[in-house]
């Protein structure tokens, strides 16, 4: 098993974002180098209607207790909701300050989450990570490369570790599997680790969405094989499992077990735990740090 120190030290990591990540994965949470995160940028990503099985996950600071009462080792906002909400819960759960997010009105085909907050602005709000969306296979990837190189490289130069959402999208993925199927989920594990993220979010594969994927994925995979797979493209890049749509207790829970045993850092689940009334979203999140407790890093 390795230590602490043998986790982040193979990562290649200078001290900024050393410290940062040891700070989220070894003073928060269950302290065990696993991560349990909970986002929050779905206000923004999917718009109100996601605050309607619970409406009173409309409120922020709902939100912002909800992470510090189950011990979340961070929260994942806009810069909207940092400004005006982080401030009151500063140093009691990290903030992971998303740097770029869009709505969902417009197609997938030509998708591209432009900016409109800085690595320098998650140094003065007291972040301890930054997230980027970047939408791989979409007709404006060349774009979306271009503006994630310089978040890259500033959070390289403020020693701010650096979580890229990479998410699969536009019509070409559509016709090869789809955004969750084990082809488009492991190659977007691999364009972040090739592209320089710290730590990558994707979301749990699919091996049975198989039209149009290429011939090496178009065969039976077991789910735990799938995400075996997608943990060992990202290699050196610390790996989150989304938790995606709110589903039942067992089938989430079954996700976290494989996820963890595939050797993923953690789980970024949002929807799955403030879609619920709050206490038995607590009780869900005792589960989940039950499955996290038995796979310290």
């Amino acid at each position: 098993m390795m230590t602490n120190g043998d986790t982040l030290g193979r990562l290649g990591l200078g001290p900024g974002k050393k410290a940062r990540l040891h700070r989220i994965l070894y003073k928060h949470g269950i302290a065990n180098g696993t991560a349990l995160f909970l986002p929050y940028d779905q206000g923004l990503e999917h718009g109100p209607r996601d605050f309607f099985a619970n409406p009173a996950a409309g409120d922020p600071r709902y939100i912002l207790k909800l992470a510090v009462e189950g011990g979340f080792n961070g929260i994942a906002v806009q810069i909207g909701l940092a400004e005006k909400f982080f401030w009151d819960f500063a140093g009691e759960v990290p903030l992971l300050l998303k740097l770029n997010g869009k709505t969902d009105i417009p197609p997938d085909d030509a998708a591209l989450s432009p900016l409109h907050a800085s690595v320098a602005e998650a140094v003065r709000l007291g972040a301890d990570a930054v997230g980027y969306t970047m939408y791989v296979g979409t007709r404006a990837q060349e774009q979306d490369f271009a503006q994630y190189r310089q978040v890259r490289e500033d959070a390289h130069r403020y020693g701010m570790p650096l979580v890229v959402w990479a998410y699969p999208r536009g019509d070409a993925i559509e016709a090869k599997g789809g955004k969750n199927s084990f082809y488009a989920v492991d190659y977007a594990a691999r364009t972040a680790s090739e592209l320089g993220a710290d730590v990558v979010k994707v979301n749990f594969p699919r091996p049975d969405k198989r039209t149009g994927v290429k011939p090496e994925y178009d065969a039976e995979f077991s789910s735990q094989r799938a995400v075996d797979s997608v943990v060992r493209s990202a290699n050196r890049t610390l790996v989150l499992i989304s938790g995606g749509e709110k589903a039942g207790d067992g089938a989430m829970i079954e996700k976290a077990r494989e996820s963890m045993e595939a050797g993923a850092t953690g789980l970024i689940f949002g929807r799955n735990v403030w879609q619920r009334p709050h206490d038995e979203s607590m009780r869900f999140v005792t589960k989940l740090r039950e499955v996290l407790v038995k796979y310290p890093r």
